[in-house]
C-alpha cells in the first residue's frame, strides 16, 4: 500500500460501526430487546450490589466476590449497550477515536478483571467445601480484599498492554468495523500493519493472565467434586452441588463464548456478533439471576428488603 492509502491512529477522528445488517422491522426488535436486556442488566445487578450491602447475614467472602461481581456486570456492559442503542437510530453509526480507545480499554479491564474474580470465587467455594472449618481463617477479610484488588490489577495491566499494541497500529482507508463495539479482531483486520509481532506479544499476555484463572477453577472444581462425593447425605451432596453449579454455569457460558469467539478461525461476521451477545450482554444479565434464584440466603434478604420497605410504606 502506498502512503497516501495508509492512515496512522493519530489522524484517525472517527471509525463507523457496522452494527447488526437488519431490515427495519427486524432492527426495532432487536433494539427493544437490547433495550430490555440492558434494563435486566441495570436492575439485577444494582439490586444485587443493594441487598448484599444492606443485609448483615450476607456479610461474607462470597457475597463480598459477589457484590464486586455485579459491579463488573454493570459497567462493562454498560460500555457496550448504550452505544450500541444509539448506533440502531443514528445513520451515520460512527463512534470517535477517543470513544473507541476507552470502550476498547474499560471493557478488557472488566472482562479480564471478571475471569480472576471468578478464579476467586472458585477458590472461596474450594476452602467453604473441602475445608470449613478453616473457611474463616483462610478467606479473611484482608484476603478476600487482596484478590479483588488484585483482579482489578490484573485487569488493568492486560488492558493497558492491548490498547497500547491495538491504537499504535496504522489503519487502513477503511475505517468501517464490522461489530457494534470495538472488538481487537476487527480492529486488527483493519489495519495495514503486519501483525505477526503483535499477535504474538498479545496472545503470550492473554496466556499468561488468563491461564492461571482456568487452571484454578478446574483444579477447584476438582476438589468440589471429589469432596461432595465423599458427602453422605443426600440432602448435603445437593445443597452442596446446587452452590457449585451457579458458578459453573457462568464460567462456561463467559469462558465458552470468549474461547469461540477469539481462539477459533475468523467465520460469519454475523455469528460472531451473536456469540459476543453471550459475554457483552447475556452474562452480565444472568449473573445476577443465577446467583439470586439458585441461593437460599439471596432469596430470604430479598423477602426481608421488600418486607421492610411495605412496612415503611
Amino acid at each position: 500500500l502506498s502512503t497516501r492509502e495508509r492512515r496512522n491512529h493519530s489522524e484517525v477522528t472517527d471509525f463507523i460501526l457496522v452494527g447488526f445488517r437488519l431490515s427495519p422491522d427486524l432492527r426495532i426488535l432487536l433494539c427493544l430487546l437490547f433495550l430490555l436486556v440492558y434494563a435486566v442488566i441495570l436492575l439485577g445487578n444494582v439490586g444485587m450490589m443493594a441487598i448484599i450491602m444492606t443485609d448483615p447475614r450476607l456479610n461474607t467472602p462470597m457475597y463480598f466476590f459477589l457484590g464486586n461481581l455485579s459491579f463488573i456486570d454493570l459497567f462493562y456492559s454498560s460500555v457496550i449497550a448504550p452505544k450500541a442503542l444509539i448506533n440502531f437510530w443514528s445513520e451515520r453509526k460512527s463512534i470517535s477515536f477517543a470513544g473507541c480507545v476507552t470502550q476498547f480499554f474499560l471493557f478488557a479491564l472488566f472482562i479480564v478483571t471478571e475471569g480472576f474474580l471468578l478464579a476467586a470465587i472458585a477458590y472461596d467455594r474450594f476452602i467453604a467445601i473441602c475445608n470449613p472449618l478453616l473457611c474463616s481463617i483462610q478467606m479473611s477479610t484482608g484476603l478476600c480484599t487482596q484478590l479483588v484488588a488484585g483482579s482489578y490489577f490484573c485487569g488493568c495491566i492486560s488492558s493497558v498492554l492491548q490498547t497500547s499494541m491495538t491504537f499504535t497500529l496504522s489503519s487502513c482507508a477503511s475505517l468501517a468495523i464490522d461489530h457494534f463495539y470495538c472488538d481487537i479482531r476487527l480492529l486488527q483486520r483493519i489495519s495495514c500493519s503486519d501483525l505477526f509481532i503483535y499477535k504474538v506479544v498479545s496472545f503470550s499476555v492473554c496466556t499468561i493472565i488468563i491461564l492461571p484463572t482456568i487452571i484454578v477453577i478446574i483444579v477447584s472444581f476438582m476438589f468440589i467434586v471429589a469432596t461432595v462425593l465423599k458427602i453422605r447425605s443426600t440432602e448435603g451432596r445437593k445443597k452442596a452441588f446446587s452452590t457449585c453449579s451457579s458458578h459453573l454455569g457462568v464460567v462456561s457460558v463467559l469462558y465458552g463464548s470468549v474461547f469461540f469467539m477469539y481462539l477459533t478461525p475468523d467465520g460469519s461476521p454475523e455469528m460472531s456478533k451473536v456469540v459476543s451477545l453471550c459475554y457483552t450482554l447475556i452474562t452480565p444479565m444472568l449473573n445476577p439471576l443465577i446467583y439470586s434464584l439458585r441461593n437460599k440466603d439471596v432469596k430470604e434478604a430479598v423477602k426481608n428488603f421488600l418486607e421492610k420497605k411495605n412496612t415503611m410504606l
